[in-house]
């Protein structure tokens, strides 16, 4: 979604109705004589959508929650354009601008409750508690005079209380079992990152690996300072994973592309309403030109993960690896409201390189809409690349010759099927958070067992053993999964493991112990292999 799109973009009198209808009647005298005829005859729909609402506040028998009301008008009415505009109410607009922003005010910690008791499962990196010397497994017992301690306190609400204006203090009421004491720590509330990127290593001794989350605000100065890093440690080609990315901010996704593609070359273009077009080209800023690059999408890579990989693919840099993305070809601008209420409207179109687009038809409703990611699931498309529905009237070619298609994602380079129904279910037990949870309640039980590891050692040697497998077993047994975990020990031995080298060291470590169970990222290595040994054969 584009957020710094020019102000001058056209507005319609329907967006103006209904901003005009959520607000903007304001003070003025009310005329309750009117008559029930005169309200639908007038000229004005937003006067008649105002009138209505006054008669309601004013006149209906019963008191009603007219902005309720408001909010499902403004929610039906934006249902009828297309699926991604939406309505943000002031309620949420604090979640989503800070989620959009990148950071927020507050303590920085990543905590569990367990057994009623906030637990600290690790600090966010030079973040206040980081700083303050908060530890893995202490226990938050008060936040000021608040016990948070002994309540079945919901998430929000713990966050809120920990949360705070910056550089405000906040005294915490800390137990710490490896010391058996209860310590008082004191800390300043400050900015605190919300990453946008999940894992950045080193794939192989000369191929770096990015894994990105979303386009935020931040998320290019992310990006530049996680590919600096792996290009002092010797990255001389990139794996770029924006699997499961939604997207975020266009402009965000533009800087990004620039990073890959020589100056001049066109990153994409937009049209609006009035048929104006809007490109983009790279500048000659980029970091990573003429360099191997290897772009992850799947099914649930969109909007601005499209862009990217769609840049690309059209001005033929990289290879596109994975399974085809959503489908996502609109722009979104964000407009206030005025009463703290915001509406993200559809303003334009975004085209590829090579003029086309990839959104999918919504022209069925929403509901239609999401339900596509099923139909590709019971029509074989996500285990076979010929089942991928293509039309010839939207098919293009790129400047190298390549054969690529509009009308609904980006379709790899190379497909690589979805794992079997089993290795997905083990997917989503660690995206829920069964594992965490697992391993949080074993590392509680006696963190000092992993004293004498460093990241390291961790990942050279550790193995969790038969008698632990069979207590994650034990745990998942009632959820009553239809897996045969005897058959995928070994996967699930390394989400043991991925999920104690998150707690105990980082989301890196995590990452980087579950790659030889990924298959996209195998044949990633696979395709690589003729560049790393070009004397070896492949099998």
């Amino acid at each position: 979604m584009k957020s710094d799109l020019k102000k001058s973009y056209y507005i319609g009198p329907a967006v103006v109705a209904l901003a005009l209808a959520l607000g903007i009647f304001i003070g003025g005298k009310l005329h309750f004589n009117d008559t029930p005829e005169r309200l639908f005859t007038t000229n004005s729909k937003k006067d008649k959508l105002n009138r209505l609402i006054d008669y309601i506040d004013y006149e209906y028998v019963d008191e009603v929650d007219t902005d309720s009301i408001v909010d499902v008008t403004v929610n039906n009415i934006l249902d009828k354009l297309d699926p991604h505009s939406v309505y943000i109410p002031k309620s949420e607009m604090k979640r989503v601008s800070e989620n959009m922003k990148g950071d927020f005010v507050g303590i920085g910690i990543n905590f569990y409750k367990f057994r009623d008791t906030i637990t600290v499962t690790r600090t966010i990196e030079d973040g206040p508690s980081d700083r303050a010397g908060l530890l893995p497994g202490d226990k938050i017992l008060m936040a000021d005079a608040d016990t948070l301690y002994g309540k079945r306190l919901p998430d929000q609400e713990i966050v809120s209380r920990l949360k705070g204006k910056e550089g405000s203090s906040v005294r915490l009421t800390v137990y710490r079992k490896t010391e058996d004491r209860t310590l008082q720590v004191n800390l300043k509330r400050d900015h605190v990152p919300i990453r946008s990127i999940d894992a950045a290593f080193m794939l192989t001794p000369d191929m770096g690996y990015i894994r990105m989350n979303r386009f935020a605000e931040s998320t290019y100065e992310e990006f530049s300072h996680a590919l600096k890093e792996l290009q002092a440690e010797g990255a001389e080609k990139l794996t770029l994973d924006l699997r499961d990315n939604p997207g975020g901010y266009l402009n965000i996704a533009e800087r990004i592309a620039d990073a890959f593609l020589p100056k001049g070359k066109l990153i994409l273009f937009t049209r609006n309403k009035k048929g104006q077009v809007d490109s983009t080209y790279a500048t000659a800023r980029g970091r990573f030109e003429n360099r191997p690059v290897y772009v992850l999408i799947n099914e649930r890579s969109a909007s601005a993960s499209e862009i990217i990989a769609g840049a690309l693919q059209d001005n033929d840099i990289g290879t596109i690896v994975g399974r085809r993305s959503f489908g996502k070809g609109l722009v979104q601008r964000e407009m206030d409201l005025g009463d703290g209420s915001a509406v993200r409207l559809t303003v334009s179109r975004y085209y590829t390189p090579t003029g086309r687009s990839i959104q999918r038809n919504y022209g069925k409703g929403s509901e239609d809409y999401y339900d596509q990611y099923l139909r590709r699931y019971h029509n074989g498309e996500l285990t076979s690349r010929d089942s991928i529905p293509v039309a010839d009237s939207l098919k293009f070619t790129t400047p190298g010759g390549k054969t690529v298609y509009g009308g609904g994602g980006i379709i790899p380079d190379v497909f690589v099927p979805i794992d079997g129904n089993e290795e997905e279910a083990i997917a989503a037990l660690d995206s829920r958070g069964y594992f965490s949870s697992f391993v949080f309640e074993y590392l509680e039980e006696d963190r000092s067992r992993f004293a004498d590891f460093d990241e390291e050692r961790f990942y050279a040697e550790y193995q969790p053993d038969d008698i632990l497998f069979d207590r994650l077993v034990e745990f998942l047994t009632p959820f009553k999964l239809s897996i045969n975990y005897y058959d995928y020990e070994g996967l699930l031995k390394a989400h043991i493991k991925a999920g104690i080298a998150e707690q105990l060291f980082s989301p890196d470590l995590k990452a980087k112990v579950l790659v030889p169970y990924d298959s996209v990222l195998r044949e990633v290595m696979e395709l690589d292999r003729p560049t790393l040994n070009p004397e070896v054969p492949r099998d």
